[in-house]
């Protein structure tokens, strides 16, 4: 944890940023390593673990996302890939340019840290977190981006100052909680006034319903992680030559006919490729929750937050939806 950042933190207690260093503590050019934050009005104590600050104390309903993400570590980095694969939808979808310094920037559900990746590279200060254990990986890939600063928490709790950031984006995240519109709420508490919150969504329409994911799902999201992995790692292999050629033959359509996804659209090796496949396949089936919303509900979370400049589309991972925040709100 870079110590220049404490000041933003909040108790999620007592809502004050009121952060301090507690004790027994391990430091490492200037960042803390190991040791304790507590907050000096309600004396609540939150543990920093291996560079990270922790504001939250256990996994739920998220634990098939610390699994693939710390399996999968670097699968999707464009620095491990050298494909732009993610610096491309993360533009694509926001429209932002490459330099923002100057931006402070909240990522909400980091994953691994593919976005976290190009994000910290725009020259912003970014905050980045997940209720995963997931933050482990991101951390290890991107702990060298001095701008990147990335923590444990909740997004329906974020322990960071209120109106505070230019831009918060949350991408593949809101599906997999338990009550979207909230998440989406807690989101908009943390875009200061004239920011914008930029999120996608998975689709829900019956092109995207009449898929074996959700024909699966019922029995995949309750099996053990360990066997539904092991169970893909094996069928993707043998499926994966006869899913690009239906993609080839047929295009999109072509690509839903196997309970499988597959990457080869986006120019990946084989190799890479396979290993896309393993990880978004089990993606696909593993979560206990996935929530698809509809063009009008997105845009109802925008306008009932009072936002300005709504544009909700259709997107390459759902729905993409965008909106400033007016100067007066919050």
């Amino acid at each position: 944890m870079k110590l220049r950042y404490l000041k933003y933190y909040c108790c999620t207690k007592c809502k004050t940023n009121q952060l301090m260093i507690n004790k027994d503590i391990q430091f490492s050019n200037k960042e803390l390593i190991n040791g304790n934050l507590i907050c000096s009005n309600c004396n609540k104590i939150y543990s920093v673990e291996n560079g990270i600050p922790r504001f939250v104390s256990a996994e739920n309903y998220i634990s098939s996302f610390s699994y693939q993400w710390n399996l999968h570590r670097t699968t999707q980095l464009d620095s491990y890939t050298g494909f732009p694969v993610s610096h491309n939808r993360l533009f694509n979808v926001t429209g932002w340019p490459e330099n923002l310094e100057g931006q402070m920037i909240l990522e909400a559900g980091s994953g691994a840290g593919r976005f976290s990746e190009i994000l910290a590279q725009t020259g912003a200060e970014i905050f980045s977190f997940d209720l995963s254990s997931a933050v482990e990986a991101n951390y290890e890939n991107n702990k060298h981006y001095p701008n990147l600063n990335i923590f444990h928490g909740d997004i329906y709790n974020i322990p960071l100052l209120k109106a505070f950031f230019d831009k918060v984006l949350c991408l593949g995240v809101l599906q997999h909680t338990p009550e979207p519109e909230r998440a989406f709420k807690s989101l908009v508490r943390y875009v200061r006034p004239g920011g914008e919150l930029i999120i996608d969504v998975y689709a829900k329409k019956l092109t995207a319903l009449l898929h074996w994911k959700y024909l699966l799902r019922p029995l995949t999201r309750h099996m053990d992680k360990k066997i539904l992995y092991k169970v893909i790692k094996a069928v993707v292999p043998a499926l994966l030559p006869i899913s690009i050629l239906f993609r080839r033959l047929m295009g999109k359509i072509g690509a839903r006919l196997l309970p499988i996804v597959e990457y080869s659209h986006l120019g990946l090796p084989y190799a890479l490729n396979k290993q896309w496949a393993i990880l978004d396949t089990f993606d696909m089936y593993s979560p206990l929750y996935d929530f698809p919303q509809s063009i009008e509900e997105v845009k109802k979370w925008f306008e009932d937050a009072g936002f300005l400049n709504i544009d909700v589309r259709y997107g390459s991972n759902g729905i993409i939806g965008r909106g400033r925040c007016p100067e007066q709100l919050l």
